[in-house]
């Protein structure tokens, strides 16, 4: 028999308290490592990227320059000159030397004289909502959204250096949601869930213990 009523309960109230602890902390720091050295998270303010990115969803980003940038990727852009504050998150369709052109009626985008596939539009009877016929700027990127009907992007900015931004306002690009944040957040729960249970034996050592008085 226990010499102290609740003895047992406590001490699995304290080995759950410390474990808890620990893995929520340790989660906390391994998801600040993550997005301090490599990736960044954000969420979705507009339906311009719909299907792709719904608003309100969370989106994950490799940071780095728009070196490594190819078509058909979806980055994060610094555009100023589009939106004063904040970024935006377009889908790369051109870069410097191509000729990317659009007629109405046309059932696609046409790269250098090719038909662009593009099966993440929203509505592939709608490449674009305008025409245009335009050869990118070295260094430059032709940018648009997925959901083109609803997207202020570079095929509605002909005027401003052919609707073309800087490969060097790329400040990311978007990949899966990274492994390590994934099992940091199910570390990170585990964690509270031990915290929390072990609260709950806590309370139930103490109320033990004042029956047994």
């Amino acid at each position: 028999m226990e010499r102290v009523p609740g003895r047992r309960l406590g001490i699995w109230a304290l080995v759950l308290l410390v474990t808890g602890g620990v893995l929520a902390l340790g989660a906390t720091g391994v998801t600040a490592v993550l997005f301090g050295d490599g990736y960044a998270s954000r969420s979705i303010p507009s339906m311009s990227m719909d299907p792709t990115y719904r608003r309100g969803d969370t989106a994950y980003f490799a940071l780095g320059t728009g070196k490594d940038i190819r078509r058909g990727d979806v980055a994060l852009i610094s555009a100023p000159t589009w939106v004063k504050e904040g970024d935006v998150l377009k889908r790369v369709v051109a870069l410097g030397g191509d000729r990317i052109s659009y007629k109405v009626g046309d059932p696609t985008l046409l790269l250098n004289g090719e038909p662009l596939v593009e099966p993440y539009l929203k509505d592939r009877n709608l490449p674009a909502t305008a025409p245009f016929d335009v050869t990118v700027p070295e260094g430059r990127m032709f940018v648009m959204g997925d959901n083109r009907s609803n997207s202020l992007d570079s095929h509605l900015r002909i005027s401003d250096h052919d609707g073309s931004l800087p490969v060097s306002a790329v400040r990311g690009r978007a990949v899966a949601t990274p492994v390590g944040y994934l099992a940091a957040g199910a570390t990170g729960l585990l964690g509270i869930v031990a915290f929390l249970v072990g609260g709950v034996l806590g309370v139930w050592a103490l109320v033990v213990r004042r029956l047994a008085r």
